[in-house]
């Protein structure tokens, strides 16, 4: 295992930010780490990377116990931070130089310039740090994370700031990097961790609520709503009258969200009621089963 986490607990006075989670990566694993904000997703990734304290719990990374070996167990993490501190008065390649420095890594100049080239910070790399925009400071803490070829990748956020293109070329970056390293990162771009990852853990008020194959998570998920469009209106209370309809929820003049506890049967009644009525019906869809919709329905229960 290269990450392994078990019964991790960090508490703030009366409040339980991690509570009881636990958790273990294996290597060439890339996982979505999601949860809403304050969830306790930051927090963890500091107690892995030893930048906090847990105040229960244990933690191995690369099978060495954190609280034995911090240091070392640094020296096998890369990490970018959400807060992403950077120092800006520095040039790009001097700030590496000086990151490299602090990992001793040797032939420094070629490792140096080839993670400037991996990581797109080629037309940029003669700036200050200060001078860069917000997506080109996140390419930065990437490079710095990934300069000593690091075991284990820890990356909060990494594609906060970037464009459209930019989070493309970093998403290829990460599962390029995932094939032989194990990627812990979080997003709250729910289509780009289903587009990296094959697993997910999700958290909500700091304790786990989900850990599966995305795929595993969809199947399992109940879909409890059909969205339906028609050609023409048609009455709310009509849809509502159909044996299997809980509520009828209009989203546009001919389009509805029904809910319901039985998918194929409300989909029969719709196309049996289509028939009778004359009705052309446009559109018909399951929901409930993405990932967005998962997530909704773990992170929002007992709010």
């Amino acid at each position: 295992m290269s990450i392994q986490v078990q019964n991790l607990l960090k508490q703030y006075g009366e409040q339980k930010a991690v509570n009881n989670v636990s958790f273990s990566l294996n290597k060439g694993e890339i996982v979505g780490f999601l949860g809403p904000n304050g969830a306790g997703k930051s927090t963890t990734m500091k107690m892995i990377t030893g930048y906090l304290q847990p105040d229960a719990g244990n933690i191995k990374v690369c099978g060495i116990a954190i609280d034995k070996d911090v240091m070392n167990v640094k020296s096998k993490i890369g990490y970018l931070p959400e807060s992403n501190p950077l120092y800006y008065d520095m040039y790009v390649k001097e700030y590496l130089k000086f990151i490299a420095g602090v990992h001793e890594i040797q032939n420094a100049k070629s490792k140096i310039q080839n993670i400037i080239e991996l990581t797109g910070l080629t037309v940029e790399s003669k700036k200050k740090i200060g001078q860069l925009s917000k997506g080109y400071k996140q390419r930065v803490g990437l490079a710095a994370a990934l300069l000593h070829d690091p075991e284990v990748l820890i990356l909060d956020e990494p594609t906060s700031g970037l464009d459209p293109n930019q989070i493309i070329e970093i998403r290829n970056v990460i599962k390029e990097q995932g094939r032989n390293k194990t990627v812990l990162f979080s997003s709250h771009i729910l289509q780009e961790v289903q587009a990296i990852c094959d697993r997910v853990i999700i958290i909500n008020k700091g304790e786990l609520v989900a850990d599966s194959d995305v795929e595993a998570l969809k199947q399992n998920a109940k879909s409890n709503r059909i969205a339906v469009s028609f050609s023409t209106n048609i009455n709310k209370e009509k849809l509502e009258s159909l044996p299997a309809a809980v509520e009828a929820i209009p989203t546009s003049d001919h389009s509805f969200k029904i809910v319901t506890n039985d998918t194929n049967e409300l989909r029969k009644q719709l196309l049996e009621l289509a028939v009778a009525e004359h009705l052309d019906i446009t559109s018909l869809q399951t929901e409930g089963n993405n990932l967005e919709d998962i997530f909704r329905s773990l992170t929002t229960a007992n709010n």
